[in-house]
């Protein structure tokens, strides 16, 4: 089974959205793996967004990142990471879907809500980094009524 991170950005949380979101994925039959409810520090962001760190709206991503607590998930499942990007929505909420959670739920790019993996390789990255120590070992028992 395939992992991915998820976290749900500061503007999630402070609008109340943790429940809701996480009901999606639940609802769609991944299994949550790890979560903690976390407030990031600048070096920490840094880190998590290095990638990014050349263009214009780094620091700015930084600042909104430490702005207020985040919640940091593991999803397992079957092809996770890109349905989990679908169920996410696009990264401009102008361009989201309507049913997804930025088309629902976002307005400006500044503030949509929630992170995920763009590829397993990334999910691994930020799996390492955000948990340590990796995933909570369990098994679902619905995995035979979501999966043949």
């Amino acid at each position: 089974m395939e992992q991915t991170f998820i976290m749900i950005k500061p503007d999630g949380v402070q609008r109340g959205l943790v429940g809701e979101i996480i009901g999606r994925f639940e609802k769609k039959g991944f299994s949550l793996k790890g979560l903690k409810l976390i407030s990031v520090d600048r070096a920490f962001a840094e880190k998590h967004y290095a990638d990014l760190s050349a263009k214009p709206f780094f620091n700015g991503l930084v600042e909104y990142i430490i702005s207020g607590p985040v919640v940091a998930m593991i999803w397992e499942g079957k092809n996770v990471v890109v349905t989990g990007r679908k169920i996410i929505g696009a990264t401009n909420p102008s361009d989201a879907a309507p049913g997804t959670i930025r088309g629902e739920y976002a307005i400006d790019i500044g503030r949509n809500v929630i992170h995920g993996s763009d590829s397993v390789e990334s999910a691994r990255k930020e799996i390492g980094l955000w948990f340590p120590d990796g995933a909570v070992p369990w098994r679902s028992n619905l995995e035979p009524w979501i999966y043949e």
